[in-house]
């Protein structure tokens, strides 16, 4: 499923808000929110995953986020296998934070957003943000690339960290591998100069151990289609991939960087882009949440041209969804989805 410019999980009979005043009319209150998942969750109506019955079930005027059976009474809640699941913080609250996220093209801070919201915690307006980033990575995310016409480049880069006055060449830089989709405008636009009329497609992005085969490659096969013509630099840890079941061409770029914007200009600019963002957004981040940055930008970028179409996304309504509790985040306990098998 091509990712950008449209949402795998988008529904016609599920509208999205595409302004304040049409928020706050289509979603007033908790039961209006409660009523949205119900559609989401049971599109031709209720039925009880309990004992099958279908039809109208009990509604409770001060639990909106529970239905219960009128044939076997027992309780259905309409958060279980979202990222709302086991929070105490209102339906309208989770709403709200969703359509900000989606809406805002740049994204936030945890502290703008507490702002937004009204919170009276920071940790509050973290937990949320992160719950949310938990949603951006489907769990079958299918891998980039696999088109015959078009090619994938993939290259690593260090993220972050500061020089702390440990010596020559000692960093707390978190090494970062991506791939990405470089795709081909149709002729005829005034784009048609521009990167030589190449754009960018989808893109994956995860934190690597290191820069040895293992890593890198397998960071490449959990990300890439297998068949796929893949362009990188001439490291060695890349030399592998023909093995692995890819076209590999390895460019010298020898430090020269008329040879890096002909051949590898697109992963490039998508480096700046998340350098400036990780910098100008969140100031920084750590590296033991770094990979949930990753995700969100991963999400962002590949939304790019239709960012209204990520609100049930980021809800995980479509279920099985996992998110963090407060103790996971902060004792590191919690290990933040991506999409190699092979990232730490």
């Amino acid at each position: 499923a091509d990712e950008t410019g449209m949402d795998v999980l988008q529904r016609n009979d599920l509208s999205f808000p595409r302004s304040l005043p049409e928020f706050q009319r289509l979603f007033p209150d908790d039961a209006a929110c409660a009523a949205y998942l119900e559609k989401a969750r049971w599109g031709d109506g209720f039925a009880c995953p309990h004992c099958g019955t279908t039809g109208e079930p009990f509604y409770f005027e001060n639990r909106p986020g529970v239905l219960r059976c009128r044939k076997c009474r027992k309780n259905t809640g309409l958060t279980v296998g979202t990222v709302m699941e086991r929070s105490h913080i209102p339906l309208n609250v989770w709403f709200w934070a969703a359509y900000l996220v989606a809406s805002q093209t740049p994204g936030m801070s945890a502290v703008q957003f507490q702002r937004q919201l009204g919170l009276s915690r920071y940790e509050t307006a973290f937990q949320i943000l992160h719950k949310l980033r938990s949603g951006m990575v489907r769990p079958n995310q299918d891998r980039i690339g696999g088109q015959p016409k078009n090619h994938v480049e993939v290259d690593e880069t260090w993220v972050g960290g500061r020089t702390r006055g440990e010596g020559r060449g000692v960093h707390h830089k978190v090494l970062v591998s991506c791939a990405i989709e470089v795709r081909h405008r149709k002729p005829g636009t005034k784009l048609d100069n521009r990167k030589n009329g190449r754009y960018a497609g989808r893109v994956r992005l995860a934190v690597v151990f290191d820069r040895s085969a293992e890593s890198l490659c397998g960071f490449v096969e959990s990300a890439v289609a297998p068949g796929s013509l893949i362009v990188t630099d001439d490291w060695s840890g890349y030399a592998g991939l023909g093995k692995r079941g890819y076209e590999h061409f390895a460019v010298a770029e020898c430090g020269d960087p008329e040879v890096a914007e002909q051949y590898l200009p697109i992963i490039h600019l998508v480096f700046a882009n998340l350098k400036t963002w990780l910098t100008g957004i969140h100031h920084g981040v750590s590296h033991q949440h770094l990979q949930a940055y990753l995700n969100e930008f991963t999400f962002r970028f590949n939304r790019r041209f239709y960012p209204f179409n990520a609100f049930r996304s980021l809800l995980g309504i479509a279920g099985d969804t996992s998110a963090p509790t407060y103790a996971e985040l902060y004792s590191g306990e919690w290990r933040h989805p991506t999409c190699s098998a092979r990232g730490r």
